[in-house]
């Protein structure tokens, strides 16, 4: 079993892949603090692998991807104590054993390169990741796997954070795209804003990286809010929210390999 921990702003995802069934079998989200312990992380994982049946002896490789260095410690402290598992934890250097690069390797984010090495490795040519994460991403891969740009715009939770925590009157509302683009009430009228707007704004971004490009990508969504605009559903060629993991397992064991 492969263990794949993508640390990201808002949450680390822990992602467990059956080498036998060749599957994504369970996910544990975790809210992301700086000042995690790893007592903390113990308690937590290990009451997940008692209710799912999981066994430490089964996991086999643990690679990480992370973008809250704060955290990185722990991380690899927990690894080594509870899974009793040296751990890779993906850096800069990593992609020198894969088809893809970038020529900034320690500036752009590993989660994003994650998600190039497993969309590359889907479609082996020019392709456009939207990641719906705390950050709405999007990033062009070109068709020989060279990272050509990024472009990041603040997620859907975010913008409606950022409205809540600096209007007086305004609430916090729930991500649900409303049937009506028209807002009829307070609520309605931030989903109707933020969700349809921000089905513009994909569907604009979109044109315009295709348009500069001088033709059309292979489109692939991720990220754990890539299926709340169903509106978007026919821009996307596909839809994997596991597409950041399976990154992550392409890079440990590609470098597992070269070091072997």
């Amino acid at each position: 079993m492969f263990l794949a921990i993508d640390a990201g702003n808002s949450n680390i995802v822990f992602g467990f892949y059956q080498e036998a069934n060749q599957k994504w079998t369970h996910e544990l989200r975790i809210n992301t603090h700086k000042e995690l312990s790893v007592l903390k992380l113990e308690k937590e994982v290990h009451l997940f692998f008692l209710e799912n049946g999981i066994k430490t002896d089964e996991i086999t490789y643990v690679g990480i991807s992370s973008v809250v260095p704060e955290i990185n410690h722990v991380l690899q402290q927990f690894c080594k104590e509870y899974l009793e598992k040296n751990c890779y934890l993906i850096s800069g250097k990593s992609y020198s054993a894969l088809k893809v690069s970038t020529s900034r390797p320690n500036e752009i984010g590993s989660d994003l390169m994650c998600n190039v090495a497993a969309a590359y490795e889907i479609f082996k040519s020019t392709c456009i990741i939207v990641d719906f994460g705390t950050a709405l991403t999007f990033t062009v891969v070109g068709d020989r796997g060279q990272v050509l740009g990024v472009n990041i715009v603040p997620g859907l939770k975010t913008a409606i954070r950022a409205l809540f925590s600096n209007t007086s009157k305004l609430p916090e509302v729930e991500l649900k795209l409303p049937k009506s683009a028209l807002g009829k009430s307070t609520s309605h009228s931030i989903q109707a804003g933020i969700l349809y707007g921000y089905t513009g704004l994909v569907k604009g971004m979109l044109d315009t990286i295709q348009k500069e490009l001088g033709h059309q990508c292979r489109i692939v969504a991720t990220g754990g809010l890539s299926s709340i605009l169903t509106t978007l559903q026919d821009s996307f060629e596909l839809v994997d929210r596991n597409l950041t993991l399976e990154g992550i397992r392409l890079i440990t064991l590609a470098n597992s390999q070269s070091r072997d």
